[in-house]
């Protein structure tokens, strides 16, 4: 269950891979700041359908959920898993079969989500799994709180960047998710993201193969906060990426104690923002449409696919309802 030397080797002398650099040994068994120690912990492994049209498509895409995260966000939306608690350990090269299996159930990708504390074991069941026949893309779907040096280890693994940028005012950074270092750490990372995959590509279904989706979460009462997020995307990568805004925001976690986060967004905010991105010439993204902040949305990290005897026929998943996209449907910007 634990890493191979070549992965521990990254962690045994104090963890460095997330801006944190907490140093816990985790291969020992000490929790990093991720809330997570040498074993890989996977909460959730099954088709999901709540993407961005071209990553999900009608097909859905292979969605894993790890366990942990080294961001923390009071408002987080995925708390029962962000805190360690949900998932089972598995090896690497349970992983790796998870990854196959995904695409042998019809995925159109491998979604990594919030895997940035896991990447030297990621990094060896994806190559095991390319050498196993794995020809789909890869997508690492991130909070963008990513060093730079972590990120250069997935280069020529992964495919598609889908990192969200949370924000660009340290003080917000600081009080919402106790990291004043994420917008220059965001700046960073989504550059080097770009840097690898430095185009954006489509097949002729137009599910994407190659190229950098940036995520905004309106949060209630920050429009001018997602304004500047959304100028320095566009005026910095133009159409090199797609913008995708959302307004999905659902009040929960420890967002009590503040009277912002008590709400959802209004329509009125999100189609401020909307309005905003259509006058700055915004053409590459995505929307939402209907009534997406609702935990209902959240899929249930109830280890579903983890364990091979957990798997169930192809195409189905009914514990999410991941059928009813229509009432979270991701338009693109036009």
């Amino acid at each position: 269950m634990h890493m191979s030397t070549g992965a521990a080797k990254n962690t045994r002398s104090g963890c460095m891979l997330c801006p944190r650099e907490c140093g816990a040994d985790r291969e020992s068994g000490q929790r990093g700041r991720c809330h997570a120690d040498g074993r890989i912990r996977v909460a959730r492994a099954a088709l999901h359908f709540w993407e961005e049209p071209c990553i999900s498509g009608k097909e859905g895409s292979g969605a894993v959920f790890f366990s942990g995260c080294s961001l923390g966000c009071v408002y987080c939306q995925n708390r029962e898993i962000s805190g360690g608690r949900a998932g089972i350990d598995i090896s690497i090269d349970r992983l790796s079969d998870i990854f196959v299996e995904l695409q042998d159930q019809g995925a159109n990708n491998i979604n990594l989500v919030t895997a940035g504390h896991y990447v030297p074991q990621v990094t060896e069941a994806l190559r095991k799994a390319k050498d196993a026949g794995l020809n789909i893309p890869v997508v690492y779907n991130s909070s963008g709180y990513e060093k730079t040096e972590t990120l250069r280890l997935l280069e020529g693994l992964v495919d598609i960047y889908l990192p969200d940028f949370k924000y660009m005012d340290a003080g917000l950074a600081d009080e919402y998710s106790g990291a004043a270092d994420y917008p220059r750490t965001a700046v960073s990372a989504v550059r080097e993201m770009v840097r690898q995959c430095p185009s954006v590509q489509f097949d002729e279904r137009g599910i994407m193969q190659r190229g950098v989706i940036v995520r905004h979460l309106l949060l209630p009462g920050h429009v001018r906060e997602a304004k500047k997020i959304i100028r320095y995307l566009y005026e910095t990568y133009g159409n090199q990426i797609y913008i995708s805004i959302m307004n999905q925001y659902t009040p929960c976690g420890d967002a009590a104690g503040d009277p912002l986060l008590r709400r959802k967004v209004t329509k009125r905010e999100y189609e401020r923002l909307l309005d905003f991105a259509a006058e700055i010439g915004l053409e590459q993204g995505f929307y939402q449409e209907g009534d997406t902040a609702k935990e209902s949305f959240i899929p249930p990290f109830d280890c579903r696919g983890v364990l091979p005897e957990r798997n169930r026929e192809k195409g189905v998943d009914a514990d999410t309802g991941s059928r009813k996209t229509e009432q979270n449907v991701r338009r693109p910007i036009r």
